[in-house]
């Protein structure tokens, strides 16, 4: 019964993460960020938002959960607000991306504001292209 109560305590976090309820929702917006290197990116959901202060000022981060095996596996990243590029996706796209393993990735990304070097990313369901 372990596996059993394994399976449950996962689905039951998902079904957390996309409740329509916005205030209990962990999983607050599907985004993209460059990683690891320049020219590749990761897929992940801002889960928080935080103000790193230090002797130089203040920079608004986000905390993007970007999953590594499955949904409720992963790594987080702090991010510069201003690196985080917004796709026209809905949490529940996002998600369903990342269980399919990135098989029902749209053709074409496009994003919610305007990114300084970015307007769309291509995708040939082998590897992303920037135009």
């Amino acid at each position: 019964m372990p596996l059993v109560r394994h399976i449950y305590n996962a689905s039951k976090q998902i079904s957390v993460a996309i409740s329509p309820d916005q205030n209990k929702q962990a999983l607050k917006e599907a985004v993209i960020i460059r990683h690891p290197r320049i020219g590749e990116y990761a897929f992940g959901f801002i889960t928080s938002s935080v103000s790193l202060q230090s002797y130089s000022g203040q920079e608004d981060l986000y905390c993007v959960y970007v999953p590594t095996n499955h949904l409720y596996i992963g790594d987080i990243f702090m991010v510069n607000s201003k690196d985080v590029i917004r796709p026209n996706l809905s949490v529940r796209e996002g998600i369903e991306i990342v269980v399919s393993g990135g098989m029902s990735m749209p053709q074409i990304l496009s994003t919610l504001d305007p990114h300084p070097d970015l307007h769309a990313i291509h995708t040939d369901r082998g590897g992303a292209s920037r135009s």
